[in-house]
């Protein structure tokens, strides 16, 4: 189902969905294609954005379009120590 859609059948909700398909634009991910899993309280909404797993998202269906920004996490350097 593309965002449009679900825009159409749940507006003004919060929705738990999974992600299908999205493009890539720089740091962005823009979200076309979702499957939906239920709404979601106005209350529940930290509580289930916490717990959704991998690929599944807690979203309004006020926006426009569903984007998410991508943070790439910076590598830590650990120093070594030469065994004598």
């Amino acid at each position: 189902m593309k965002w449009e859609e679900l825009r159409k059948l749940y507006p003004n909700q919060y929705v738990l969905f999974s992600v299908l398909a999205f493009q890539q634009k720089g740091t962005r991910r823009e979200i076309e294609e979702v499957e939906p899993i239920r709404t979601v309280a106005e209350q529940d909404v930290s509580a289930e954005f916490n717990g959704a797993g991998p690929g599944r998202l807690v979203y309004h269906t006020s926006s426009r379009i569903c984007v998410i920004r991508v943070r790439r996490r910076r590598a830590k350097r650990v120093r070594r120590q030469r065994s004598k």
